[in-house]
């Protein structure tokens, strides 16, 4: 049997078409916007109805992947529901990759083999401010600068979506879900679904720290106004909220750690946590070493890559005063009990961020003080996580089935 791999951006549109031609009657492609680069920002829609569902793929380039494989197993779905006349009023909408131009710098590594080496050795993500599902923090209603995410508001507008769902991943962990209201069902459904594709849920997600959780895996972002609910306070998410809509942000990982779904209270979490903090001081301090020891002439003129790892540098601080005892404010909001689970989500971000750093510094300066950095500290994110390769079929599937089973659960 033939291992699924990961789809470029180009066979996902490739796959939407043919799908439009498989199922005319039902299907619809069509182009919303284009990136900054100019590659067209495309939309199928499956289905007609007074109900819109909006499924969004690649807000986060190095996650692209597999929301593109996820949109084009879901969409194949509700094609081949609708033409057997299964139909519940509601149109589903997929936009293919929301940032395409982010997701074509991935996609070196897309044929395999799948090593954590590998994914870091062409890795890229974007710094916030050209994250595409992040809006202004002023408040102000006015249009986002990006064409990105001008065109997804202009989509979330048109649609006003019962429920809009974002498709994520992450390298090390478990599989969560993320909603902007809590809806009753959802925990045990993907709970059922990770236990039986061998997934561990993500039981203390350093994403939704302070979020509550109804279920293991599963987190509610508090109202915008609370500072709890963080980045999202500023994002498409909550925009789907003025039309009364939900959104889910549905993670999977690619390599699975056990410890991640582990609720057992930690054996020594004050130690554990001022140890990932000083790491993170220290790790990516030593990358803004490396990159100012570096020739100019090597590093060449300003680009994304550059950008995001000037923005990493120089965050380790305010990153860890979140959850290090060493460096937390005085007056800041109690920490929620320290379970294994939530220490090792911690510990996984303490070690994955200086070496996003390095990596994408490796692709603009090949040097060894650089290759050497990320040879390391890759050996020793294995190492201490121990982590297991999940076939990129059942990745698919858990996020697949994460979307359909928020679906069923707020609309039936």
């Amino acid at each position: 049997m033939t291992r699924q791999r990961y789809p470029t951006t180009a066979e996902v549109t490739d796959g939407a078409r043919a799908l439009t031609m498989r199922h005319p009657d039902v299907c619809r492609l069509r182009e919303v916007g284009r990136s900054r680069a100019g590659r067209p920002l495309l939309l199928l829609t499956v289905g007609q109805g007074p109900r819109n569902v909006l499924v969004v793929a690649g807000p986060h380039a190095n996650e692209a992947a597999v929301g593109g494989a996820t949109v084009l197993r879901l969409a194949g779905r509700m094609a081949e529901l609708r033409e057997r006349g299964e139909d519940d009023g509601s149109a589903w909408h997929f936009l293919l990759c929301i940032d395409p131009d982010g997701a074509a710098l991935n996609e070196p590594w897309l044929p395999g083999p799948y090593t954590l080496r590998g994914h870091y050795e062409h890795f890229f993500r974007p710094c916030a401010a050209e994250q595409p599902e992040w809006l202004p923090h002023d408040g102000s209603r006015e249009l986002p600068g990006l064409p990105e995410t001008r065109a997804l508001v202009g989509v979330i507008d048109k649609l006003r979506p019962v429920l809009q769902c974002s498709l994520h991943g992450i390298d090390i962990g478990g599989s969560f879900v993320q909603l902007t209201s809590d809806v009753p069902g959802v925990p045990e459904r993907i709970g059922k679904s990770a236990a039986e594709l061998d997934i561990p849920l993500e039981s203390g997600s350093s994403d939704a720290f302070q979020w509550p959780s109804p279920g293991p895996g599963v987190y509610v972002m508090p109202p915008a106004s609370d500072p709890a609910a963080g980045d999202g306070a500023h994002s498409t998410w909550v925009h789907a909220q003025r039309y009364d809509g939900v959104t889910a942000i549905v993670e999977v990982p690619m390599w699975a750690c056990d410890r991640s779904a582990d609720t057992t209270p930690h054996p020594d979490p004050d130690h554990a946590l001022r140890t990932a903090g000083a790491a993170l001081r220290r790790d990516l301090p030593t990358v803004a070493r490396v990159l100012d020891r570096i020739d100019p002439q090597l590093i060449g003129a300003d680009s994304p890559m550059l950008r995001t790892v000037r923005e990493l540098v120089g965050i380790g601080p305010q990153l860890s005063a979140e959850w290090d005892p060493a460096v937390r404010p005085a007056d800041a909001a109690p920490l929620p009990p320290m379970t294994t689970a939530r220490v090792t989500s911690i510990q996984v971000y303490a070690q994955r961020i200086p070496l996003r750093a390095a990596a994408m510094l490796r692709r603009i300066a090949d040097v060894p003080d650089v290759t050497r950095l990320v040879d390391r500290w890759c050996a020793e994110y294995e190492r201490a996580y121990r982590p297991r390769w999940i076939p990129v079929e059942d990745q698919v599937e858990q996020q697949t089935r994460s979307v359909i089973a928020v679906y069923e659960e707020l609309c039936t």
